[in-house]
């Protein structure tokens, strides 16, 4: 196989929104640095939401980018907690996809602590080829052409192939 077709994890992002800044986004923010072993940083409010009494710019939740060894790590646990299943509909048309991990408590180490709650995450992995530097370097800047570009074929089957996971 050609090595600049060979697909990679280019980033993973692991994100909890708490919906309110204060004493509960503080702990989701160490829950986080535990899970990950990374320092977080803070999600902002896009808009003023009166309903939810969120104002904009006001932190409401805080998230975390793994790249490298660390990503690969984390997506074989987090992948495991979901039972090595994913659906077809997590996919997108450029090959990215994102699931969701209903516990914190389902990771390894973590327990059930009344005072902390629970807490849902969301984990975004994005995928990448090879040469795709091209489309982000400022010298000699290029697109990609498009039989380099991931599709959502070529996704499920890196997925499958490569950390056994099972695309329903």
């Amino acid at each position: 196989m050609n090595p600049m077709r060979a697909l990679s994890i280019d980033k993973i992002t692991v994100h909890i929104g708490t919906g309110e800044s204060g004493e509960r986004l503080t702990t989701a923010e160490k829950l986080l640095q535990t899970i990950s072993k990374q320092k977080p940083v803070r999600a902002k409010a896009k808009k003023t939401i009166p309903t939810f009494s969120i104002k904009k710019h006001e932190p409401i939740g805080c998230k975390v980018t793994l790249r490298g060894n660390n990503a690969v790590d984390f997506f074989k646990t987090a992948l495991k907690i979901v039972e090595n299943r994913l659906n077809e509909s997590q996919f997108d048309t450029s090959g990215n996809f994102s699931f969701g991990i209903e516990e914190h408590t389902d990771f390894p180490g973590m327990k059930y602590d009344p005072s902390i709650g629970i807490f849902g995450m969301d984990v975004s992995v994005a995928l990448k080829r090879a040469g795709y530097r091209i489309s982000k370097r400022k010298i000699e800047f290029h697109k990609i052409p498009n039989t380099h570009r991931l599709t959502k074929e070529d996704a499920i089957s890196f997925v499958k192939e490569k950390y056994g996971a099972e695309v329903v």
